[in-house]
């Protein structure tokens, strides 16, 4: 184990400090500093090496965290790196954007601040890149089957990079012109700089993986010709669909999905031109929505020099510690201060937006109503109406499943009840040969649920296409069905 008496001895929680505000909106690198060394082996020494760690069942991989945990307290990070690799193909982006469910299912966090698995975690990462202790893992031979990933997203890369390294040819399709997802157009480089991104894709190009960008599947090839092309497809294509908010004013320029504000700003830190790009500069920005999106949106905003944003959510505001109905080691909803919220920005709960207000066809502000609960559903209270100013307004209210339109005109693909791609207890639709994995199967969710849905959708397809399979399975779609 750590240091066995480190939770006695280190019984505050340390972690990264961020940038000075002042300065990191000033440019779009990621918002944390390094941490000392020593600091950070006295928090990985807190780890107690619980006789059952439930940090184990808050993680859908399966880290080994305690393992990992002792190895970098005993500074031995090769090792380290070793184990983390062993479980998760990419700790660089859980590292920076999950929300950690492991630390609130930490046992240490039943009385005392959690440990500091996420910060460990990514500093493992960043050391074993630092050192060149990441090397590709090309197969000892190829087997001569093919698969066809569709989406470039984590789920899309886990599924890939377990199929290449066990030896089956993968071509991944990308209909963006760079490979990512999400990862490189839907958040900002302020939370992950995409050279993380880059230097990953370079090993996985050196391991045999094939990429294809540029190409939409259902349009530019069918899904069908796909699978005829293909021993197995494996749709990983998320769930891109944004929901709208249909009311009055709706059609005034000014209103955007999120998504679209935080591709163009992403493709611009890159380096490219968008013609007509959505600009906050000098502009009052309002964001409905108060998760994770919305924050991007936020940091966005001020990196751009907006005038003044403000979040709305329609519910209230969640809590700051625990209540008794998510006990431990549940994961809980808790009010958060993302650095894009401690870099400004007013923040209002329980506001209902009523109508989008404006003049010759362009948004000019928002009539909102405090937010009253009628038989369980959240309304506008008559009499509360008040007009504030918008030039800007970006829709972060999540995504109601993935684009299936092609996909099931083109295949006899089922969808569930949540317009999410039907599939069986080994992640195959109605199809066979055709897999989905990753928020287009389970819905939006987390990274670290997309990472997990890859490598247990990659066993899946090498089962199917060998007989048998040495890959691990850390999670099954009924798993993702009913957890967070």
């Amino acid at each position: 184990m750590a240091d066995p008496r480190g939770f006695l001895k280190n019984r505050e929680r340390i972690t990264q400090a961020r940038r000075p505000v002042p300065v990191r909106i000033m440019d779009w690198k990621e918002v944390y500093e390094n941490q000392d060394h020593e600091v950070l082996k006295g928090q990985a020494g807190r780890c107690m090496d619980c006789g059952v760690p439930f940090c184990h069942q808050g993680c859908p991989l399966g880290n080994l965290i305690p393992e990992w945990n002792d190895l970098t307290w005993r500074d031995k990070g090769e090792e380290a790196i070793e184990r983390l690799h062993s479980t998760n193909n990419f700790p660089e982006f859980t590292g920076r954007l999950c929300p950690a469910p492991c630390e609130t299912a930490c046992v240490l966090g039943i009385n005392q601040p959690s440990v500091t698995i996420k910060q460990v975690e990514v500093s493992i990462i960043d050391e074993a890149f630092a050192q060149d202790w990441v090397h590709p893992l090309p197969p000892a031979r190829l087997t001569g089957k093919t698969v066809a990933v569709v989406g470039s997203g984590p789920a899309g890369m886990a599924a890939a990079q377990q199929l290449t390294r066990t030896g089956h040819t993968v071509a991944v399709y990308e209909r963006d012109d760079r490979i990512g997802g999400l990862l490189r157009y839907g958040i900002p480089d302020f939370k992950l700089e995409k050279d993380k991104l880059d230097r990953r894709l370079e090993q996985m190009k050196a391991e045999g993986t094939r990429f294809r960008t540029g190409v939409e599947v259902g349009k530019d090839i069918g899904w069908d010709e796909l699978r005829r092309r293909y021993d197995a497809v494996v749709v990983c294509t998320g769930a891109t669909v944004p929901r709208d908010l249909p009311i009055p004013g709706r059609q005034l320029g000014g209103v955007h999905f999120a998504m679209e504000y935080l591709v163009q700003s992403n493709k611009v830190v890159a380096g490219d031109t968008v013609a007509g790009q959505i600009d906050a500069r000098g502009k009052h920005v309002v964001i409905l929505g108060g998760g994770d999106t919305g924050a991007d949106c936020l940091g966005t905003a001020h990196r751009q020099q907006a005038a003044s944003v403000t979040t709305l959510a329609i519910g209230k505001q969640p809590p700051v510690e625990r209540t008794s109905a998510q006990p431990w080691p549940m994961f809980p909803n808790l009010f958060e201060v993302a650095s894009a919220h401690e870099e400004g920005g007013d923040r209002t709960y329980l506001a209902s937006t009523v109508e989008f207000l404006g003049e010759n066809g362009r948004l000019t502000g928002l009539k909102i109503a405090e937010t009253e609960y009628v038989d369980g559903r959240r309304v506008p209270r008559a009499g509360t109406e008040r007009i504030i100013p918008a030039d800007l307004v970006f829709l972060s209210l999540g995504f109601t499943g993935p684009e299936t339109a092609e996909l099931t005109h083109q295949l006899p693909v089922a969808l569930s009840a949540r317009s999410t791609v039907e599939r069986d207890g080994y992640y195959m639709t109605a199809k066979p040969g055709v897999f989905a994995a990753g928020d287009a199967g389970r819905g939006q969710s987390l990274i670290v649920w997309a990472i997990a849905e890859g490598r247990a959708c990659a066993a899946a397809v090498d089962k199917f296409l060998m007989g048998e399979t040495f890959l691990p399975a850390p999670v099954s779609p009924s798993d993702s069905a009913i957890s967070v």
